[in-house]
């Protein structure tokens, strides 16, 4: 079998010994496609078999290009048989690939791919700084556009719609971007427009976009990062323990906003302004890892790249039942995997190993009484909890009539950590709980405050401000 790209134009760019391959009439010729001024010239010229039938039958690619693979393997069975294929053979030709893994005596004439030409029409030199080509009908995510781009195949609606989309997300919309069609016939054209000016009309079939920006996304943080830690006074100045406080601000900015979304977010319709300020919190505290991480690069031990790939092995580590052959059927499950997997990792010798002593002490508490219920050390039921916060009640009334302070410290926290459990075992989040309850109290003394002023008014007085804003709650 014989293996042919045609290059991105018209026969008149194949050199005479592909040519005379190509019209050989003893051997059948199979073209993937008509739709190529080479395949078509071909097709007015001698017999041919065509596969765009097959295009029309599938249910999807993947389906027709497996039928075109089959058909030309089918063909090959009975003798010699030309496959000739648009461009090169080597270049998104996903056929080329299924056959070389399954014919036997494949012989390749590759071809000229139009990325030979796109890189001449554009000026890029792809060793000078790299260069990425994208399927516009797979593109991958995230999009990352730390190098000059070309976006392949962009031959339709759907892949036009998928790159101006991804673009979109990013750049802004009068970012240029060159279409480069029907390179190296007659008719090529090579025009620059904006990327918010793209129409269906600009797809078709030898269509492909080049795109060359400044990084945006992730790749552009990294940049903008080390560049004020090298030129901005202020970055210049921080170190990891300067930069604490704000890695804990920045955290607890992020909660805010979630707690912002509807609760069944992200079922149900998006609260839009909502996800606008999570989106801004969740970059100021991306960038907070991304500074940790500059410092550490700094000082020769990793960088960001470094930290994503640590935590990506991790995640594929404590997943067997994803990526591996481990089964967990429920969440239940999958959290018991994970708590196993990571203390054998830490190698720790407590289940209440690595639970920060610098956490929220409500959420401290929660986790430390939801490691040990989970070997069994807990209340049999939420009644006997509820006895234990009746009973360190009165511990706490106990010790304030002795005038022991310490002791009244001791029991009430005795008395905060049973209604910790209490909460945890109702199903209730301690921490958000008593925010929300500090909110409820913030709003209501607000309402008193509107008022008049607190500090004239007698506790009867703010009293029955304080309910009447309860009622309107």
């Amino acid at each position: 079998m014989r293996v042919v790209g045609l290059g991105p134009a018209g026969l008149d760019r194949l050199p005479a010994p592909v040519l005379e391959l190509l019209f050989d009439q003893a051997v059948p010729l199979v073209l993937r496609t008509r739709h190529h001024p080479g395949a078509a010239e071909l097709a007015s010229r001698r017999e041919v078999i065509g596969c765009d039938d097959l295009y029309e039958s599938g249910e999807d690619f993947d389906t027709v290009y497996r039928s075109i693979a089959d058909r030309v393997l089918a063909l090959a069975s009975g003798g010699p048989v030309t496959y000739a294929v648009p461009g090169s053979a080597l270049v998104g030709e996903r056929t080329v690939a299924i056959l070389r893994g399954e014919a036997t005596d494949l012989e390749m004439y590759p071809g000229e791919s139009f990325l030979d030409l796109a890189f001449a029409r554009v000026g890029l030199d792809p060793l000078a700084r790299g260069v990425q080509v994208l399927d516009a009908q797979d593109l991958p995510k995230p999009l990352l556009l730390h190098l000059p781009t070309v976006f392949a195949q962009v031959d339709g609606r759907a892949s036009l719609d998928a790159v101006r989309d991804a673009l979109l997300a990013l750049l802004p919309h009068d970012t240029p971007i060159t279409r480069l069609a029907d390179l190296g016939a007659p008719e090529e054209s090579v025009t620059t427009l904006a990327i918010g000016q793209l129409r269906d009309h600009h797809a078709g079939l030898r269509v492909s976009f080049y795109l060359n920006v400044a990084a945006p996304g992730w790749p552009g943080l990294v940049q903008t990062n080390a560049r004020l830690r090298a030129e901005c006074p202020w970055d210049r100045e921080q170190t990891h323990h300067s930069l604490a406080k704000h890695l804990l601000e920045e955290a607890y900015e992020t909660i805010e906003a979630i707690e912002a979304l509807p609760a069944e977010a992200p079922r149900g319709e998006a609260d839009l302004p909502s996800y606008l300020d999570l989106e801004e919190e969740l970059g100021d505290l991306l960038l907070q890892v991304v500074f940790h991480a500059t410092l550490a690069a700094e000082a020769g031990v990793f960088g960001v790249e470094e930290v994503a790939e640590s935590i990506r092995r991790k995640l594929v580590a404590r997943h067997p039942h994803v990526f591996g052959d481990v089964e967990a059927e429920t969440a239940e499950h999958v959290l018991a995997n994970w708590d196993r997997l990571k203390r054998e990792e830490k190698g720790r010798d407590s289940l209440l190993d690595g639970i920060p002593r610098s956490m929220p002490a409500l959420a401290r508490a929660h986790e430390l009484q939801a490691r040990a219920s989970g070997v069994g050390f807990d209340w049999p039921d939420v009644d006997g909890v509820i006895a234990k916060v009746r009973e360190e009640i009165g511990e706490v009334i106990e010790a304030a009539g002795d005038g022991d302070r310490e002791l009244v410290a001791a029991e009430i926290g005795d008395l905060l950590f049973s209604v910790v459990n209490l909460a945890r075992r109702l199903g209730v989040d301690p921490e958000q709980s008593l925010r929300t309850a500090a909110d409820r109290f913030d709003r209501r003394f607000r309402v008193v405050e509107a008022a008049g002023d607190p500090a004239g008014m007698t506790l009867e007085e703010m009293d029955a401000l304080w309910e009447a804003a309860k009622r309107d709650e």
